[in-house]
């Protein structure tokens, strides 16, 4: 394999070795590169692969800082793993600092996007009798702003160097005055993009499409980079960046694109939009394009950190036992458990159906991973809690019963063998403020099943989902909130009911729709967009914006506003003196 030797930005960028090149008129998949980046398809296919080099799939990367900061998710110590120094309890307990190797990988992956951006602008810009290059230099041009977006969200600082001036100075762009200049140029990019499907595109190339969710995104959120550090709330309805309308106005319109666009619909079964095979399924907007048959890395954390290590999807696969949620979220779903997002029974081919309540003795064993004879066991999904229930292992293969079916039998903990798989809504830790367990209270916490685990090539760790970026249910949240805080809050009723009553639950409930409420109020607005976007890296955002993100919480005291955004990583101040701590780190 040969390496590419990308810009440095003042020493503190990532010098990469990677592989890429792509043919972007079918798909973006990664290749070999050359010993330059003067092919600008290259250069491109390096700055998309990046999104799923960890930085957006990998739970330890932004989902672990949008989520394991919140009340959808934590990691905590249990027994003798996941300990490692506490990086992952201090994300939760509100005790990270700048060498917390959490942060740093994160900051060093979207740093890394950041840098391949500009070296496809500038690799493109530069090239002679390019036919796509108006096009590409438009998605690399979204591309950065994409990252930098992330990293102005996640760090309140970005490294930027301008790609159309030769031996251009290291800027470092600050939140609250590079948010205006961040939405200008995605605006700008607009004519130049391709609408999704036009021009081979699909929904892992950054399309019109794509950057109208964007902008929805960073209009909604703009007033909190504004003023991170409000204590009085924070001006949603502040003129625009153009002066025409608000921010919230704003929001409405770009979403309104999304919403009106005849080729996105939601799904009726929720969860398919987090299925093993959801490419190009029409609420996917713009996603990380996952494929383990390329070179691209993939990755399955969003579904094997949560699994018990006895949970097998085949013989070959097993989960960690690591990510749950809290309380806290869990009894937000209280009376709300026959929402169709909550969970869903699988139904096997001959008919029966996974209950996962005892009354399960076998399975079909017809269900095989992909392009082999292995037998599948497929787990329910959504939150699941209580005893669990599944298949066990004898002498290499799944424990069979006298007809050739998968034997169903209660689990109990691969380390520790006398401790049901029993998932507790409540985390009572021994000491309130540390996530740790003990050996034995290993198997606490509600685990979330949102995206399917994918056994392929008998792999724990790479997959074949999409992983949604934007998606159309997102969008419809999006609009709900701007509609809510223009005090429209009739049509921010109507979109929450749009996604409630558009979700179906399975055939075993006669595909009964979700049920509209008849009324909305800030609180059922915040945990309704939490239904919806569970797991999907929103939830801190969220927080901030409600107000909720400093309150104390489940292993987690009252905090201060300056932990809304995180530390520049010591790796950084040390490298370079182009930033400036954030402030109290």
């Amino acid at each position: 394999m040969k390496s590419l030797q990308l810009h440095k930005l003042a020493g503190i960028f990532l010098t990469v070795a990677m592989v890429g090149c792509t043919d972007l008129h079918e798909k973006v998949i990664d290749e070999v590169l050359g010993s330059n980046n003067s092919n600008p398809e290259n250069a491109i296919a390096a700055a998309y692969g990046q999104m799923g080099d960890a930085t957006f799939v990998d739970h330890g990367n932004v989902f672990g800082l949008q989520e394991y900061s919140t009340d959808e998710a934590l990691l905590p110590t249990r027994g003798s793993d996941w300990g490692d120094g506490g990086v992952w309890r201090a994300v939760h307990e509100f005790t990270w600092g700048p060498d917390n190797s959490v942060l740093t990988n994160t900051w060093n992956n979207l740093n890394s996007g950041i840098t391949k951006s500009l070296t496809a602008i500038s690799s493109i810009n530069n090239a002679q009798n390019f036919a796509n290059k108006t096009l590409f230099l438009a998605e690399a041009r979204g591309l950065l702003a994409f990252y930098t977006y992330h990293t102005l969200d996640l760090f309140g600082q970005a490294p930027y160097k301008n790609p159309f001036v030769a031996n251009a100075p290291l800027e470092v762009k600050k939140a609250d005055t590079a948010i205006n200049g961040l939405i200008k140029e995605v605006e700008a990019i607009l004519p130049d993009l391709a609408n999704l499907k036009e021009q081979n595109t699909h929904n892992g190339r950054f399309t019109k499409q794509a950057a109208y969710a964007l902008l929805a995104d960073m209009y909604l959120n703009r007033a909190v980079f504004k003023d991170r550090y409000a204590t009085t709330g924070f001006n949603f309805l502040e003129a625009a960046v153009d002066n025409n309308g608000t921010d919230m106005d704003k929001v409405i319109y770009y979403t309104s694109l999304l919403i009106d666009n005849p080729q996105f619909s939601l799904e009726s079964n929720y969860f398919r939009n987090f299925d093993i095979d959801n490419a190009g399924r029409p609420e996917l907007i713009f996603v990380v394009s996952q494929d383990v048959n390329t070179l691209r890395n993939s990755d399955n954390d969003f579904a094997y950190m949560t699994m018990e290590r006895n949970q097998k999807p085949s013989p070959l696969n097993r989960g960690t036992n690591a990510v749950c949620t809290t309380p806290e979220f869990y009894a937000t779903w209280n009376g709300k458990h026959d929402d169709p997002r909550f969970s869903r029974k699988y139904q096997y081919p001959d008919g029966t159906w996974f209950m996962n309540d005892g009354t399960d003795v076998s399975v079909p064993a017809t269900s095989t991973v992909l392009q082999s004879t292995v037998p599948w066991f497929h787990f329910n999904r959504g939150l699941l809690a209580g005893q669990q229930y599944g298949p066990k292992l004898l002498n290499g293969g799944f424990e069979m019963t006298a007809d050739n079916r998968i034997k169903v039998s209660m689990l109990y903990c691969e380390k520790n063998t006398s401790l049901p798989v029993d998932f507790t809504p409540e985390l009572t830790f021994d000491n309130p403020a540390q996530a740790v367990f003990t050996q034995a209270q290993i198997n606490r916490g509600v685990r979330v099943f949102k995206f399917e685990f994918d056994p392929e090539r008998g792999s724990n760790s790479t997959s074949n989902v999409d992983i949604p970026l934007y998606r159309l249910g997102v969008i419809y949240c999006l609009r709900a909130e701007a509609y809510f805080r223009k005090s429209q809050s009739d049509l921010a009723m109507a979109d929450i009911n749009k996604l409630r009553t558009s979700r179906t639950r399975e055939a075993l409930y006669a595909n009964a729709p979700g049920v509209a409420i008849t009324s909305l109020d800030e609180q059922s607005l915040y945990n309704e967009i939490g239904y919806e976007t569970y797991w999907e890296m929103y939830r801190r955002k969220q927080m901030i914006r409600f107000g909720k993100f400093d309150a104390a919480g489940t292993a987690k005291a009252a905090s201060q506003p300056y932990r809304r955004i995180f530390p520049i990583p010591q790796s950084a101040m040390d490298a370079s003196k182009a930033f400036t701590q954030n402030d109290k780190y």
